[in-house]
């Protein structure tokens, strides 16, 4: 699994991390029922501590998006998640924030819906099970 992690950011690791993680779900690089890397092999492979890659996985299956199990390791959960009010409101939080930096910022009703349409598109086409 490849992530592309800017240590330069403000954005901590972990965060870095599930995102990534979470957008590979969306797209269908990573597929239902897959397996993670474990803990220490994501460790090694993007040169980050072991404790950082744990506080991922734990906060993506405190999340639904993974399962960790302790023989199989961390495995992808099979979709949709569940559509309760705490994921929306959570979805609505983020969502809100989002409007309001894009209207700040300049950006048209029309053009904020254009690109989300667009970016949703692009992990709507995908297949998953």
């Amino acid at each position: 699994m490849i992530l592309n992690l800017d240590f330069n950011s403000d954005i901590p690791i972990y965060t870095q991390i599930r995102e990534q993680i979470i957008k590979s779900i969306a797209s269908g690089d990573l597929k239902i029922h897959e397996s993670l890397p474990s803990v220490r092999n994501m460790a090694e492979e993007i040169g980050v501590n072991l404790h950082t890659v744990n506080k991922s996985y734990n906060i993506l299956k405190d999340e639904g998006y993974i399962n960790i199990d302790r023989r199989k390791g961390a495995v992808v959960n099979a979709l949709p998640l569940s559509k309760n009010d705490s994921n929306i409101n959570k979805i609505e939080s983020m969502l809100d924030l989002l409007v309001a930096e894009s209207y700040l910022l300049g950006l048209s009703r029309e053009d904020f819906l254009d690109y989300s349409k667009k970016l949703f598109d692009k992990y709507e086409v995908k297949n998953h099970e």
